[in-house]
């Protein structure tokens, strides 16, 4: 053991492995999110422009004509809240194209509120069998939301 020095001397490597760094997964939105968002974000932009036209017309009579109100069977709260209700549609579009959970279970809610009113209100029809669907293929691709 005397004069051995190999074991006080420290290891050397000629090289060393390239750093590993993790790359982030994101996961792929599929085609049938992508479609419900955009048509989440059409409807939204229909009532926000519905609601903020017809408020233009009570306020601002003379350059906004009523024949521009989308939805004339509205009043001033109406027309604030279907405003509100647009533009909270299209962050709730905008979050679901960005593969957000909590936009995703916001959808998930709503299209199973909708599918119950329409099944005990007894308005059975193609739009209930719709709404079940999507319910359906919304619970199946929530592994792509993160």
């Amino acid at each position: 053991m005397s004069g051995s020095t190999s074991a006080d001397s420290p290891v050397t490597f000629d090289r060393l492995p390239e750093r590993w760094e993790p790359t982030p997964v994101v996961p792929r939105r599929p085609l049938g999110v992508a479609l419900i968002s955009v048509l989440i974000a059409l409807f939204g932009l229909v009532l926000l422009l519905g609601g903020l036209l017809f408020l233009l017309s009570i306020y601002l009579g003379a350059f906004v004509p009523a024949s521009l109100e989308l939805i004339p069977s509205l009043d001033l709260w109406g027309a604030g809240i279907v405003a509100i209700l647009g533009a909270a549609l299209i962050g709730v579009a905008t979050a679901l194209w960005d593969q957000e959970t909590w936009a995703l279970w916001t959808t998930i809610v709503l299209v199973f509120a909708a599918a119950t009113y329409l099944f005990f209100t007894e308005s059975i029809t193609i739009l209930l069998l719709v709404l079940v669907v999507l319910f359906v293929y919304l619970i199946s691709v929530r592994r792509y939301f993160y």
